[in-house]
């Protein structure tokens, strides 16, 4: 699997699909709390999943690498060819260490975003794409993936620490 990299443009577009998010949330579904929160954990999740399986031959690094790929194309698409714009590298990430038990944590949540995307609702569906998305797409660019590295990748460690702790 080639290294995983980003543009500017693909860049620009996570940042696009979370200011769609948050319009849509202001405008149509009157600043509900609930509507928001399948977007807000989805985009974290696409963090999480973009550092921890960055560059590692795996089902979750294969997927995290297409969308990755297809955002990077189209952001550089519109960027460059749509408004005649650049999309240098930003990219700034390394691979986040985790624990046996912070793998557990990424394996079991990823797990939970395939089970609601089957058995969701169906209007959440969109929303947890575009979040996935939108996550992996600006997880590994300059101060973005430092700030959120750290929260993310202890949090799943400190989680698998405690999985460990009943089930080890």
């Amino acid at each position: 699997m080639p290294y995983m990299a980003i543009n500017l443009g693909g860049v620009a577009l996570g940042v696009g699909i979370i200011l769609l998010a948050i319009m849509r949330w202001v405008m149509r579904e009157k600043k509900r709390l609930g509507a928001l929160i399948p977007f807000v954990l989805s985009v974290l999740y696409g963090m999480l999943a973009a550092l921890a399986a960055l560059g590692s031959v795996s089902a979750l690094g294969g997927a995290a690498w297409i969308a990755l790929w297809a955002g990077n194309v189209a952001g550089y698409a519109g960027l460059v060819w749509g408004v005649g714009g650049n999309a240098p590298d930003v990219t700034r990430a390394q691979q986040i260490v985790l624990t046996d038990g912070g793998y557990v944590i990424v394996f079991l949540l990823t797990l939970v975003m395939i089970g609601l995307l089957k058995w969701g609702p169906k209007q959440s569906k969109g929303k947890i794409l575009a979040g996935c998305l939108a996550g992996v797409l600006i997880a590994l660019s300059g101060n973005v993936a430092g700030v959120a590295a750290i929260p993310l990748g202890s949090g799943a460690n400190l989680a698998g620490v405690g999985f460990e702790g009943v089930f080890g």
